[in-house]
């Protein structure tokens, strides 16, 4: 009886891990991690009515993002809304900021970077400290218009950059000691009498991409630009060559007007006169006088995409013509040649210097005529 009874207590200790419903843990194996026990589904939120955002600056009569601040400088006089570079002391970098206005300008300041904002004016108090500014770029803004007291503030100003703004005629008391005005691509159709009076000091005037008519260019408009070497009137309305252009002239640009006729004798005083620029206008042969390009300092000569059926005359230190898309129907080396064909074949040295000659575009074919070859011993390329 007892080892019966003894039976039965082995047999449920066995049995119990499974009547439990537990499986007896193995040595030398872990456990696998219990099953996360099972959620219930959440219950959909009620939506909520959305709030209004808050503007990220005040209200204006604009979409222009907001202005880019700089946290605190260690340069006390260092607006925020500009960056101070210690390693150079003298310049101011405000570009990219989204601007609406000029900064006040510390006093030691030289150098002036404004481009690429959306500045529509110009105001004096901004720059009532700054007397020696040297340079102010301000190109691709909006500024309509800029105070007259501006440039009496910046008397040593050497460098203005205003091109890509909506200026409507050249600003007024513009300094006399400035070297290089670039005002393309505003919408500038007047140019106020006495606009460059005593400028003596102005090299470059570029005013490419504007509405100038001939009559927004007085007689006397350009007579004190003494020292001018490069004047940009392209891409303008003129029907005329400009009068009065200084004589030191270096390069002249007159691309993309209506030009139609060149005065008998315009570059006969023009002694530096090295690049000019007449492509897209309304030249015929009629209004190019025979001899009028002609002059010996001339080096480069563009006259592509205008009406001439003849190559016009030109000196023998030209070294680039370019007369593509025009209406020549032939070309004669013995017309065109500057010095005789004998005498070029002689000396190479005293040849004509042309070295390339661009003729696409016309009504002309191959092959190009020997006396051209004979002619122009120094040809690099000829595009025909």
């Amino acid at each position: 009886m007892r080892a019966q009874f003894g039976s039965c207590s082995l047999l449920l200790l066995l049995l119990s891990p499974v009547l439990l419903g537990q499986r007896a843990p193995q040595r030398g194996r872990p456990r696998k991690p219990p099953r996360p026990t099972a959620t219930r589904k959440p219950l959909v939120p009620v939506s909520k009515k959305p709030q209004p955002a808050e503007p990220a600056e005040p209200a204006e009569p604009t979409d222009f993002p907001p202005p880019i601040l700089n946290p605190p400088s260690p340069y006390s006089n260092c607006p925020r809304e500009c960056s101070c570079n210690p390693v150079y002391p003298h310049t101011l970098y405000c570009e990219n900021r989204n601007l609406r206005r000029v900064p006040v300008i510390p006093p030691d300041i030289h150098y002036l970077y404004l481009r690429n904002n959306f500045i529509d004016e110009v105001t004096a108090e901004s720059f009532k400290n700054a007397t020696e500014l040297k340079w102010v770029d301000l190109a691709n803004n909006r500024v309509r218009q800029v105070d007259r007291e501006v440039f009496k503030k910046i008397p040593n100003l050497l460098y203005l950059y205003m091109e890509r703004n909506q200026l409507k005629e050249i600003p007024n008391d513009l300094p006399e000691k400035l070297e290089q005005l670039r005002l393309s691509r505003n919408q500038i159709s007047k140019i106020p009498a006495g606009a460059f009076n005593k400028m003596k000091h102005l090299v470059l005037l570029d005013l490419h991409h504007n509405r100038i008519s001939d009559s927004n260019l007085g007689k006397n408009i350009f007579k004190d630009l003494k020292n001018l070497m490069q004047l940009n009137l392209a891409h303008n309305i003129l029907r005329k060559m400009p009068s009065n252009v200084p004589p030191n002239i270096f390069q002249l640009f007159l691309d993309r007007n209506n030009i139609e006729d060149i005065p008998q004798g315009y570059f006969k005083d023009f002694t530096n006169l090295a690049f000019v620029r007449l492509n897209y206008n309304q030249l015929n042969d009629k209004g190019v006088p025979k001899m009028v390009f002609n002059i010996s300092s001339l080096l480069d000569l563009h006259l592509a995409h205008n009406k001439l059926s003849v190559v016009p005359h030109f000196s023998s230190h030209l070294e680039h013509l370019h007369l593509n898309n025009n209406q020549i129907e032939y070309i004669n080396g013995t017309e065109i040649c500057p010095h005789s064909l004998s005498a070029s074949l002689e000396d190479v040295g005293n040849a004509p210097r042309l070295r390339y000659l661009r003729l696409d575009g016309n009504h002309l074919a191959p092959p190009i005529p020997m006396d051209v070859i004979t002619c122009f011993r120094h040809l690099h390329s000829i595009v025909i």
